[in-house]
């Protein structure tokens, strides 16, 4: 299991490839809301969102073949990993599904990479990413089921917990699970940990009452970002030990957030990046008086505040 070393060292490792995103503290007021929360911006990193701590990690912990690197994502994971790539000096194939946005393809054009648009949901586009690696032999990155991603993105709550040492709980958007597991194992018991998902696409909801990893179906205004069809099996064994709480927000809750963080501090966010603050805004997790709590923004690759 992904632990405290394991992160510790991937933090020296990525450390000069990527940028240590601010946190705001915000009078809750602001949202109708008592106390004062904390923001923390990871949609202003590299590539757009937290994906490039695991991507870095992947690269820099592993041995490239001549092949070069290949990974499937909704479209901030293959970012992450063709901006690493690009930086690395790295050949990188990404292959994303029909749903990825057209901000999120050209991003990953903009860094070099081949892109693979086919299949409608990331299931489909993993088969083909897997399909590539056995013909070519090119080294595959997971977006969420390897040790190396979990690690890398576990480094953004090494550096939360630096910043902002104070909290009771952080409210943390999922996916596939990456974020939320590298996350959990690093802040373990020291804070309350809350799981957001769409409640049309929620595979971690589903595992833990389940009591293990299912699929899910995957629709819904986030699924470009949190829509994998069930968690990772790593993810899972240490969300099951160390979340708190597990809850779904509505498509609708999501969009009003992502408008509300614009309209109230001019942050713009995709909608998966703004599931956590949902969670708050409407109340579906509401905070004791007293509760210290921070909310990760995690993603910024949308065409801005027009479509919002």
């Amino acid at each position: 299991m992904t632990d405290k070393t394991d992160i510790a060292l991937a933090y020296e490792r990525i450390r000069p490839h990527i940028r240590q995103t601010p946190t705001i503290d915000i009078a809750a007021n602001t949202f109708g809301n008592e106390g004062v929360w904390n923001f923390k911006l990871e949609m202003m990193q590299h590539s757009g969102s937290f994906k490039a701590r695991g991507a870095f990690n992947n690269l820099l912990s592993r041995d490239v073949p001549e092949a070069g690197i290949v990974a499937a994502s909704g479209g901030n994971h293959g970012a992450a990993v063709a901006y690493a790539a690009s930086i690395l000096g790295l050949p990188a194939n990404i292959f994303v599904p029909e749903i990825s946005s057209p901000v999120k393809i050209e991003r990953i054009k903009s860094y070099g990479a081949e892109i693979h648009v086919g299949g409608a949901t990331y299931a489909d586009a993993l088969k083909a990413s897997e399909a590539f690696t056995r013909r070519t032999g090119a080294l595959a990155i997971h977006a969420y089921d390897a040790a190396e991603t979990l690690a890398g993105q576990g480094t953004l709550g090494l550096e939360w917990q630096q910043q902002v040492p104070d909290l009771d709980t952080i409210v943390v958007a999922v996916g596939g699970g990456g974020l939320i597991g590298g996350l959990a194992a690093w802040y373990r018991d020291d804070v309350k940990i809350i799981a957001v998902e769409p409640e049309t696409s929620c595979c971690l909801n589903a595992a833990l009452n389940a009591g293990g990893p299912v699929d899910v179906e995957v629709s819904g205004i986030a699924a470009d970002s949190l829509g994998a069809r069930s968690i990772g099996a790593l993810a899972y064994n240490i969300a099951d030990t160390f979340v708190d709480k597990s809850i779904v927000v509505s498509n609708e809750a999501i969009a009003c957030a992502q408008k509300s963080l614009w309209e109230n501090l001019r942050i713009a966010t995709e909608p998966g990046g703004a599931a956590a603050f949902a969670a708050v805004l409407d109340g579906v997790y509401r905070p004791d008086a007293n509760e210290r709590i921070g909310i990760l923004i995690c993603g910024g690759n949308t065409v801005g505040v027009n479509l919002i």
